[in-house]
């Protein structure tokens, strides 16, 4: 009798992060997504690997967003216990006696209860869909607006949507926030603090939630370099050109000292990890998935056993062709690959089925998609059997895609973890326990570097007004190196510098430049930029350059999903 094939190993890694919305000039967050996606799919993922002990999954910090949550759950705490002022304006909205007097105030506040989705978030509640469409209403005659001073209707607003955004785990068990619901209306000061009190147990848990989780095996937890830095570009922006070889450079492109602040980000992250986790990861996922052999030999400098980019930087690395990249067997991307004289482990996601849940699965229903995902996952282990290492990489953000789906995934991850734990051909693993002395590798003779979106730098470097962000990042850059030769900081000076000018390296100001953007997101993004390497100059006791007070990047598309989220081919 022909023994029966091992399963096939599967690992879902989901990527979690946001950049750094903190304006230290203003003393303000100028976004809420930190919280927000804190209180919805950060704490929902929780719960579902809680739910399913089987399940295994790796889960990805970026250091820069568990620092941020931290802040957020402490600034909660300090608000209820003796009403210290909430440095985020839509959460201390909820916590305020009273709403914002101005006029302008009123109607920004008004204008940031609407970021929603429309059909999962907005329409699903009759009661805040009422609002909304109320605030539309005003928002189409300005003559109007001088009515949004009634404090019952902006009370009611600012509830609703914190409610909208409340995780499915926290709205079908806290008690609190199904009354909340259920009374629809008219929400007092005290419904409002109960609401915060809630946002705040749920800010406080997340991180002690997933540090039981890898402390029981149920989860791996990896890092990305402290601020989500794109270290292949850091390292040299010209290694865009090795999947690009036409692709237009910032003028004078190099970045100086460029090695050492990718050495910054990986030890500080890795300072910052063990600092919230209390334990050291093992594994990288760079951010945006940026490789190349360069990056690579510093993760592996500091003792990493595993990294991983996008199927497409795989392609280029072998030399093969798209046309073989559409072949669903793709007997080479389920491996493990290492570039010569390395221990680090390279893990390529396979794009097909990490977009099918990004970007297909949320219209279907929840057994479809994940019955759709098995059956191809079980051709996958049909081409594998007697390849012995064979894992299957599914790799997704794991905050964006959910809002899409009904009750932001619920069904279908909660159907996911079962039926991959129950299926006997199928392995859940993570990439810690692929990485065993005995785990195979196949040998990569060169690693050309890219990143997951398109196995290219497209995304960060090369257009007009991404490049312009580069050359502001390098002026910046060579002002910091000049403020340190001189001497003329002190030491605490220099850390809060090198922090900051950390922050301005982070790859989502460039992910958003691009006039094939959404203009709201682009300008959002734009002004933020422009205010953290102001305040890198202030720092640095340099007079920030003129340009930094104009608008350099604009947008005008619609992308997919918004553009908050690429598919990786």
């Amino acid at each position: 009798m022909t023994a029966k094939p091992p399963p096939l190993k599967v690992v879902l890694c989901w990527h979690m992060h946001q950049p750094h919305y903190y304006d230290a000039t203003g003393g303000s967050y100028r976004q809420p997504w930190t919280y927000l996606h804190g209180i919805k799919d950060y704490v929902d993922m929780a719960a579902h690997l809680e739910a399913e002990p089987r399940a295994r999954a790796v889960v990805n910090f970026a250091p820069v967003l568990l620092d941020q949550l931290a802040d957020y759950a402490a600034q909660v705490a300090d608000a209820l216990a003796d009403g210290t002022t909430i440095r985020d304006p839509l959460l201390q909205a909820l916590a305020a006696p009273a709403p914002p007097a101005e006029p302008n105030e009123r109607r920004r506040l008004v204008q940031a209860c609407l970021r929603a989705h429309e059909g999962r978030v907005i329409e699903r509640f009759p009661a805040y869909h009422g609002l909304v469409e109320l605030a539309r209403w005003f928002d189409a005659r300005p003559d109007n607006l001088r009515y949004l001073d009634n404090s019952r209707y902006l009370a009611d607003l600012v509830t609703w949507y914190h409610l909208a955004w409340v995780g499915e785990s926290v709205r079908r068990a806290d008690q609190r926030v199904r009354a909340l619901e259920a009374r629809g209306s008219d929400f007092t000061l005290h419904d409002r603090r109960e609401l915060l009190a809630v946002i705040g147990e749920v800010l406080a848990g997340l991180i002690p939630r997933y540090r039981a989780l890898a402390e029981q095996g149920r989860i791996e937890l990896s890092f990305t370099p402290y601020a989500h830095p794109i270290l292949p570009l850091l390292l040299d922006p010209a290694a865009a050109r090795e999947a690009q070889p036409g692709v237009a450079l910032p003028a004078n492109p190099d970045y100086p000292g460029g090695e050492a602040r990718a050495r910054w980000h990986i030890d500080q992250g890795l300072a910052a990890f063990e600092h919230h986790f209390g334990l050291r990861p093992v594994g990288c996922w760079p951010a945006e998935g940026g490789v190349s052999a360069p990056a690579l030999a510093l993760l592996d400098a500091a003792g990493l056993k595993w990294t991983a980019s996008g199927e497409a930087v795989l392609r280029n690395s072998l030399g093969l062709g798209s046309a073989i990249g559409a072949d669903p067997r793709k007997p080479w991307l389920h491996r493990a690959y290492r570039l010569e004289g390395q221990a680090l482990r390279t893990f390529f996601r396979d794009d097909g089925l990490s977009d099918l849940i990004g970007f297909s699965y949320a219209d279907w229903h929840a057994d479809d998609a994940v019955g759709n995902l098995i059956h191809h996952l079980e051709n996958i282990a049909a081409y594998c059997a007697g390849r012995p290492g064979s894992v299957v990489s599914i790799i997704l953000d794991g905050e964006n895609a959910w809002e899409h789906y009904p009750e932001n995934g619920r069904h279908f991850l909660a159907s996911l973890y079962r039926r991959l734990a129950d299926h006997p051909g199928l392995e859940l693993t993570t990439f810690a326990a692929c990485c065993g002395d005995d785990s195979p590798t196949e040998p990569l003779p060169k690693m050309v570097a890219g990143s997951w979106v398109y196995g290219t730098f497209s995304t960060w470097i090369g257009d007009a007004d991404k490049n312009r962000a580069w050359e502001m990042l390098i002026d910046a850059k060579r002002a910091y190196d000049t403020a340190l030769a001189a001497g003329r900081l002190a030491d605490d000076q220099v850390d809060a510098a090198s922090r900051q000018l950390a922050l301005c390296e982070g790859s989502d100001w460039f992910w958003w430049f691009g006039d094939y953007n959404p203009a709201a997101a682009v300008s959002d993004f734009e002004q933020l930029y422009r205010t953290q390497l102001g305040q890198l100059y202030l720092l640095l006791g340099v007079e920030p350059p003129e340009y930094l007070a104009h608008t350099f990047a604009r947008g005008h598309g619609a992308p997919e999903r918004g553009g908050a989220m690429r598919r990786g081919g």
